[in-house]
């Protein structure tokens, strides 16, 4: 029976092994923003605090951003804000030192990694833009904002070309450039003759 416990216990370590290996401890360095994905572009999701602690789960070959866990929540911080041990000093976390320290490299998804940590966050309903990229999401949201400029300069071009044709002398004629507000009273009120309306 003990020998069925440790075979079992054995197994076990075999299968938690990789697991274990695929996470390291590392410090934040700063006020770091942990960021929905892999760039300043992403929304941030928490900030860690300069020398908290945080687990490593893996970064990325092409850039070195590292998705990390902190308090239970999981987010992206760049590798130039991320310390880790490694032969009995602090180093900075960059794509040399992944394999030494333990630290898979991964891939990024917006799809997959927004399903599992941020279904109950606002912006996880704008997912199918973000997942185009960050570059991408911002240059639509660019182009929403510079036509609704486009828009607003169009609509003040109107109001000049309205002023531009307007004919002034039948304003000043009419009294519409006066102050119409006289007490209880306005300008059309007035009748040719009433002492009340005269300046």
């Amino acid at each position: 029976m003990k020998n069925l416990f440790a075979k079992i216990a054995v197994a076990g370590l075999f299968v938690l092994a990789p697991v274990i290996a695929q996470a390291a401890e590392g410090y934040s360095t700063a006020n770091v923003n942990m960021r929905a994905g892999p760039s300043t572009r992403y929304p941030a999701v928490a900030v860690i605090p300069a020398g908290s602690s945080v687990e490593i789960r893996g970064c990325l070959s092409e850039v070195n951003w590292c998705d990390v866990e902190f308090y239970g929540g999981r987010g992206w911080v760049s590798g130039q804000y991320v310390q880790a041990l490694y032969q009995q000093r602090r180093i900075y976390v960059g794509p040399q030192y992944y394999r030494p320290l333990g630290i898979p490299v991964i891939r990024f998804s917006v799809d997959n990694y927004w399903n599992r940590y941020y279904r109950n966050r606002d912006f996880y309903r704008e997912r199918d833009r973000w997942s185009r990229g960050p570059d991408y999401y911002y240059r639509d949201r660019d182009n929403r904002d510079r036509d609704r400029d486009r828009d607003n300069r169009d609509r003040d071009r109107d109001w000049r070309d309205q002023d531009r044709n307007r004919n002034w002398g039948d304003d000043a004629r009419r009294g519409d450039w006066r102050d119409r507000d006289r007490g209880d009273r306005s300008f059309e009120d007035c009748r040719p003759g009433d002492p009340s309306c005269d300046e």
